[in-house]
């Protein structure tokens, strides 16, 4: 059983390592990043709500009380993290963004400690300590980081908003079914950037054509199929099966794996290759990460909160 969890666990970190060098083709292609981020939310949201309602309707009840929750994990956690790290991308490597992003367990490690006023295990600290660390290394902090500047501002407002995903889906409820609130939380971020994205005003012909990056060209329809199905829906699925059969400190650590993936595809399908500093950097931001990821995950639950909430989801991007 925990081999078979710890499986679909790496096989959802690859699908979710799609999205980034997805978005590169759909940008090539002349869409904008909020763009790209739409026809990703809306795309899925409809796919994955529509299959829902056919074998698994249940999941799409959300109790009235727990609406506005639905709304601000749609906004935040979704709507929100999605678009960030679009754009971030038109200005970082994949896989700078994604290491970026990946500093969220340390956010999650502030706001408890200093919001919440809980106390934390000393390795939360020193998890958070090794990701900035390691995060430093990886922007090449001693030159006067060299990586955009409005590329890393807008990572690290993706990080932040990944970081409420976490903290959103640490108090869901056992009342909401987590591929129902997944589901309606893509098609509100979809409806959420519809007035951003102006869908209306997208030339859709685009779709007909090929895009190249880095030598290597796709179609672009095939190339936004790929990141509606495997790179969200696929890997959603994924993740949600792989957290409740392994935990969601164990499911999180395996999702680190996307960063790895995300680097790979972008090498293999973009060209973007990561310097010695990137690749040291970023294996000391994934430790830091798991550190402190692990270590918010043994946060005492309020007593109102049922124990199997501890396999909550653990996918991010």
């Amino acid at each position: 059983m925990k081999r078979a969890g710890v499986a679909i666990a790496v096989l959802s970190s690859w699908c979710f390592g799609f999205s980034g060098p997805m978005a590169k083709y759909l940008g090539a292609a002349g869409l904008a990043p909020l763009e790209s981020a739409w026809v990703r939310m809306a795309g899925a949201g409809l796919l994955l709500v529509a299959a829902l309602a056919v074998f698994r309707p249940r999941a799409l009840r959300i109790p009235r009380e727990r609406l506005l929750f639905t709304v601000a994990y749609a906004v935040v956690a979704v709507a929100g993290v999605q678009a960030l790290f679009f754009m971030a991308i038109t200005r970082l490597p994949v896989g700078i963004a994604l290491l970026i992003e990946f500093t969220a367990p340390v956010m999650v490690v502030l706001w408890v400690r200093f919001v919440r006023r809980v106390r934390l295990p000393r390795s939360a600290y020193v998890g958070a300590v090794v990701a900035v660390v390691g995060l430093g290394v990886v922007v090449e902090a001693w030159q006067g980081l060299r990586l955009d500047a409005l590329g890393l501002l807008l990572a690290f407002a993706a990080a932040a908003c990944c970081a409420g995903y976490f903290l959103l889906s640490d108090g869901f409820g056992a009342e909401i079914d987590p591929l129902g609130l997944i589901a309606w939380g893509l098609l509100g971020a979809g409806l959420v950037l519809t007035p951003l994205a102006r869908p209306w005003d997208v030339d859709w012909r685009v779709f007909a054509d090929t895009a190249t990056v880095g030598g290597n060209t796709l179609p672009v329809l095939a190339a936004a199929l790929w990141m509606v199905v495997v790179a969200t829906v696929a890997a959603y699925i994924t993740g949600v099966t792989a957290v409740r059969r392994l935990s969601a400190a164990v499911g999180a650590t395996v999702a680190s794996l996307e960063v790895i993936a995300g680097a790979v595809i972008a090498w293999v399908l973009l060209g973007e290759t990561l310097g010695v500093f990137q690749i040291v950097g970023g294996l000391v931001v994934i430790t830091g990460a798991v550190l402190a990821q692990r270590a918010t995950a043994a946060i005492p639950r309020p007593a109102s909160q049922p124990a199997e909430l501890d396999e909550q989801v653990a996918v991010t991007t």
